[in-house]
C-alpha cells in the first residue's frame, strides 16, 4: 500500500468546464483511511443558475432535479469534514479541485489541500497507453460503472482503480508514481485553480483574458487543451509569449466540430474583438477587385469595384478580392515588373506626360512615350490579370463541408456556395433545411481566402458533400 494513509476520492459535476464562472450540481466523495472506505456521501447541489441542455443531456442532471436540492453553501461544512486531513483524489483532479476551491470562496471560505490526480497515476503507472481518460480506464481494466458522469459512478470507479494498483504494483514504485501524481501543473500565477484542467482535447477557439473585459489574444486550436498549455508554459520566459502568459487573468474557449469550423469562428471573432496581442489587417477600406476599362484611352485604366456583401455569381470582369489598396498596387507593381507594364497607366504613378519611371529603368514597354499602342499593353494587361481572378467555384451548386470531432460528438454541417458560407448547422436535415430557406450569398473575403486554402489541400475534398434538397 503506497497510496496516502487518509485520501478523499471526490467527483463532481457541473454546468460547464470554467470554474469561475460555473458551478457544481452534484458531489459525491469516498473517504479512505487505511485501505477502507469509512465514508460515503453524495448529495445534488443547487447551482444557482441553468444548466446548459447539452450539459444536461451528457450527465443526467436537469434543472428540474436540482431545483430543490441545497446550496454549496448548505452543505460547506458536510464537504470540509469529509475532505479534513486527506488528500483530494480525483480523475483529472485540478478541474474537481478548482470548482471545489472556488464554491468555498464564493461562500467567504478558504480551502486547500493536496491534491492527487488519477489521469497522472494512470499514465505513470501505464506509460504503454496513450488514452487516459475514465472511459478508457474503464475498458482496459474491467472496471464496472452503474452510473457514467453522474458523481458517485465515476467516484465508485476511481475506488476500484485505487485497489486495482495497490495490488497490482510493488510498495515503491506505486508510491514513486503517487509523487508524480501530486505534482501540481505549472501555470500563471494569475490563474485561479481549476482554470485549465477543463480544457478538453477537441478544436475549438480560445480567448486569454488579463483585468479588463477585453479579451488578451484569441486563437484557434485542433487541440484546446495542447495549444492553451503550449501558450501558458512560456510565462517564466522572455519576449512577446512570456509577456502575454504573465497577463493572463482568465480563460475562455468555444468547442467546434473541426478545424475548419474553429478556422471560420476565429475569423468572425476577430473581426468584433480585436484582442491586443493579435495582429489585425488594415481597416477603413473597403474590401474591392479590379475591372479593366478597355478602351479607355486615359489613365488610370483599372476600376475599383466593392465586393463585401456582393454575390460572386454575378461579377463580371472582376480580377482579385483586395483588403486594401496597398494589397492591390503589390500585385500591380509586380505586374508591371514581370510583363513590362506602366505604372502610369496602371495609376500606381501620377498623371503627366513624358515616360513613367518604370520606362526610364527599361521595365516598360513604352506605351506612355506611344512605342506601343494602349491596345497592346491592355491585352498583356489582361492576360497577368487572369491569374488574380477568383477561382471558379468548383461545384455546380451549393455543397455542405461536414465535420465531426470523434472526442466530443460534436458535428457541423457548413453550407456553402460561390466561395460564400451560407450558413452552418449541427446536422444534414438542419442543412438542407437552411438551403431551402434560400439564404443569399454575400461575399466575404476572409471566408474566401479560408476556404480557398482549406481547399488547395485535396485530402479536405472528401469532407465535401453535394446537398440534396
Amino acid at each position: 500500500m503506497a497510496l496516502p494513509d487518509r485520501y478523499a476520492i471526490i467527483d463532481v459535476e457541473t454546468t460547464g468546464a470554467n470554474p469561475v464562472r460555473d458551478r457544481v450540481t452534484e458531489i459525491a466523495i469516498l473517504r479512505i483511511e487505511q485501505g477502507e472506505v469509512v465514508a460515503r456521501w453524495e448529495s445534488l447541489v443547487n447551482p444557482g443558475m441553468s444548466i446548459p441542455p447539452m450539459i444536461q443531456r451528457l450527465i443526467g442532471i436537469t434543472d428540474a432535479m436540482v431545483a430543490g436540492a441545497p446550496s454549496f453553501g448548505a452543505l460547506a461544512d458536510t464537504v470540509r469534514g469529509l475532505l479534513d486531513g486527506c488528500v483530494f483524489v480525483a480523475h483529472n483532479a485540478r478541474f474537481d479541485y478548482g470548482f471545489i476551491r472556488n464554491e468555498f470562496q464564493r461562500i467567504g471560505q478558504d480551502f486547500d489541500a493536496a491534491v492527487l490526480c488519477t489521469v497522472k497515476l494512470s499514465r505513470a503507472l501505464f506509460p504503454e497507453h496513450h488514452r487516459h481518460g475514465l472511459d478508457a480506464l474503464i475498458a482496459r481494466h474491467g472496471l464496472q460503472c452503474d452510473a457514467r458522469h453522474r458523481a458517485m459512478g465515476d467516484t465508485e470507479v476511481l475506488w476500484q482503480f485505487a485497489r486495482l494498483v495497490s495490488e497490482q504494483f510493488p510498495h515503491d514504485t506505486l508510491a514513486a508514481a503517487t509523487v508524480r501524481a501530486m505534482k501540481p501543473p505549472a501555470r500563471p500565477p494569475g490563474l485561479p485553480e481549476g482554470a485549465l484542467e477543463g480544457l478538453p482535447d477537441v478544436p475549438g477557439v480560445y480567448l486569454f483574458y488579463g483585468e479588463a473585459p477585453q479579451p488578451l489574444y484569441l486563437g484557434r486550436a485542433v487541440s484546446l487543451r495542447a495549444r492553451v498549455m503550449d501558450h501558458l508554459n512560456a510565462a517564466n520566459g522572455k519576449g512577446r509569449d512570456a509577456t502575454l502568459a504573465r497577463e493572463v487573468r482568465r480563460v475562455e474557449w468555444l468547442e467546434t466540430a473541426g478545424e475548419f469550423g474553429a478556422l471560420l469562428l476565429e475569423g468572425s471573432m476577430l473581426k468584433t474583438c480585436r484582442p491586443r496581442f493579435n495582429g489585425h489587417p488594415p481597416g477603413g477600406e473597403e474590401v474591392f477587385g479590379l475591372r479593366l476599362q478597355e478602351g479607355r484611352r486615359r489613365p488610370p485604366i483599372l476600376q475599383r469595384v466593392p465586393l463585401s456583401g456582393s454575390d460572386p455569381a454575378a461579377w463580371e470582369g472582376l480580377h482579385g478580392a483586395f483588403r486594401s489598396r496597398k494589397e492591390a498596387d503589390s500585385l500591380l507593381r509586380e505586374l508591371a515588373q514581370l510583363y513590362g507594364l506602366c505604372l502610369r497607366r496602371l495609376g500606381l504613378e501620377g498623371g503627366g506626360k513624358g515616360a513613367c519611371s518604370a520606362y526610364a529603368a527599361k521595365r516598360c514597354k513604352g506605351v506612355c512615350v506611344a512605342r506601343e499602342t494602349p491596345e497592346e499593353h491592355d491585352r498583356r494587361l489582361a492576360g497577368a490579370l487572369g491569374a488574380a481572378r477568383l477561382k471558379p467555384w468548383p461545384w455546380p451548386g451549393a455543397v455542405v463541408l461536414a465535420e465531426r470531432c470523434a472526442q466530443s460528438g460534436r458535428e457541423a454541417w457548413h453550407l456553402l456556395d460561390q466561395w460564400c458560407l451560407l450558413g452552418s448547422a449541427e446536422s444534414v436535415e438542419q442543412a438542407a433545411e437552411l438551403a431551402a430557406s434560400a439564404p443569399p450569398r454575400a461575399f466575404d473575403i476572409d471566408t474566401y481566402r479560408i476556404l480557398a486554402r482549406w481547399l488547395a489541400d485535396p485530402a479536405h475534398h472528401a469532407d465535401i458533400r453535394p446537398l440534396d434538397v
